[in-house]
């Protein structure tokens, strides 16, 4: 039999763990406060000079892109990995590692790989094809309960991330790419780092009944590009797409493995994080849209937003066979509500 002190008990017991978590940082700001200062130790006056931002309102946190270096009019920011001693590349991979789950890691990785692959497809062309022409920039002072920031990006690759009082982490923008696709001669031949984004948006798309696809294929011909390209804040797209709710079991299925694609590039932790804001605003407010062909080798381009976030794949450019894709927050890019609300306690204080 439950008595009245017993629940009292378990309710205090509760109390107690929940306010010892609290004291406590997350374990992701931990991670990746450790990587950062093991990196930032190491750097030299002139590197440090080019890796730090004293001021985590600094413009060139939102500067962001991820065109090769030599087309960013405004410079790419950060220390270059060209730049760093090899001992000082293994800390920025760390850096990395500390932030992404396992198999985004391997995306990151390949995607860096794939850069040796256009240098030999492109043959002395006007791009360094070099798969460390990747920088790090870190905003703020790295503090395991502190707020700071810090960004990985190159080409194809922008990956943003801030930490929030130590307790709060946001992963966005994420954006990945891949030149080529699909690999199609040399040892990497078959390789399709963004092979599974692909395949569940055609299979999505495909299962869909006539009906359906009069609703979500809104276009027959597809982007040039993912439509927010590195826009500072993303908008909600027009038009919407079909409803989650107005999908079967199967679909509904495979529209969540979709957005968990997407989201489990970085750390569980922090993925868990981003999947349960969108449950709490509800799946029947998610929609997926589609435009361009249905089969392999036609250019297409597909998306998928909520009430909180935004993701879109565009494959069209080189014969489609170069992929750009993106996940946003509509709020919470670059932290930007984890901050506000944070700046809004400081004041209050």
């Amino acid at each position: 039999m439950i008595t009245r002190p017993l629940v009292r008990r378990a309710a205090l017991l509760a109390a107690a763990f929940a306010f010892s978590l609290s004291l406590h940082a997350h374990p992701a700001a931990e991670a990746m406060t450790a990587a950062a200062n093991k990196f930032l130790a190491t750097l030299k006056p002139e590197q440090l000079a080019k890796a730090h931002y004293a001021d985590l309102k600094a413009d060139a946190r939102q500067a962001w892109h991820f065109i090769p270096t030599e087309m960013v009019t405004f410079g790419r920011k950060g220390l270059p990995m060209t730049e760093m001693t090899e001992d000082q590349r293994k800390l920025a991979m760390a850096m990395l590692q500390s932030a992404m789950s396992e198999h985004g890691y391997e995306k990151a990785t390949s995607i860096m790989g794939l850069e040796s692959v256009l240098r030999e497809l492109e043959k002395n062309g006007k791009v360094d094809r070099n798969p460390i022409k990747y920088f790090i920039s870190v905003y703020g002072k790295p503090d395991a309960k502190g707020t700071w920031a810090w960004r990985f990006e190159g080409h194809h690759m922008s990956l943003s991330f801030t930490i929030v009082d130590g307790k709060e982490v946001a992963a966005v923008p994420s954006f990945m790419g891949t030149n080529p696709a699909e690999v199609l001669a040399g040892p990497k031949k078959g390789l399709r780092v963004l092979g599974v984004e692909e395949d569940l948006g055609r299979e999505l798309v495909k299962s869909l009944s006539a009906d359906q696809r009069t609703t979500a294929v809104y276009d027959k011909t597809a982007p040039k590009d993912i439509i927010t390209g590195a826009d500072r804040a993303a908008k909600r797209l027009s038009p919407d797409g079909i409803e989650f709710a107005k999908l079967n079991a199967a679909q509904k299925d495979l529209l969540k493995k979709i957005v968990a694609e997407y989201a489990n590039r970085v750390r569980s932790d922090v993925a868990k994080t981003d999947l349960a804001k969108i449950d709490q605003a509800g799946w029947d407010k998610v929609a997926f849209a589609w435009a361009g062909g249905l089969d392999r080798g036609e250019g297409h381009y597909y998306r998928v937003q909520g009430p909180t976030f935004l993701l879109e794949y565009d494959n069209t450019q080189n014969n489609a066979n170069h992929v750009h894709a993106v996940w946003r927050d509509f709020t919470n890019d670059f932290g930007e509500d984890l901050l506000k609300k944070h700046y809004e306690q400081a004041h209050k204080k």
